[in-house]
């Protein structure tokens, strides 16, 4: 693995953390409701931009969630260039994160795959 690789995980890691203790404590914008859990950020290797994928639980519309956390991205790199220190502080860019969605439909699949081979 190369060294700017390690770097860029790293940044990953750290953006992560103070990205997701923004969303829960510092963004008062109504319009995001439910909760907010952030699985994984993907910097740019030449750290202008930031990937945020989110996962939304008990929303009461995942779109508009999402919509509105991206209206509040200049809030979060704000906050964000205070807490981190890099010289250039990455544009964040919100996505919805549908890796477990997407796990539990394979685990469902795979257990009727299950049952239908046992009843064989």
């Amino acid at each position: 693995m190369p060294k700017n690789e390690n770097r860029l995980n790293r940044i990953d890691e750290e953006l992560k953390k103070e990205i997701s203790h923004i969303i829960t404590f510092e963004l008062k914008n109504s319009n995001v409701t439910g909760m907010i859990s952030v699985t994984r950020v993907k910097i740019t290797p030449d750290l202008k931009y930031a990937k945020v994928y989110v996962s939304i639980y008990n929303s009461k519309n995942i779109k508009h969630t999402i919509d509105a956390l991206n209206k509040s991205a200049g809030f979060v790199r704000t906050q964000v260039a205070k807490k981190v220190n890099l010289r250039i502080t990455p544009e964040i860019i919100f996505e919805i994160d549908d890796s477990l969605e997407y796990g539990a439909k394979i685990d469902s699949i795979i257990k009727e795959l299950n049952i239908k081979q046992n009843e064989e």
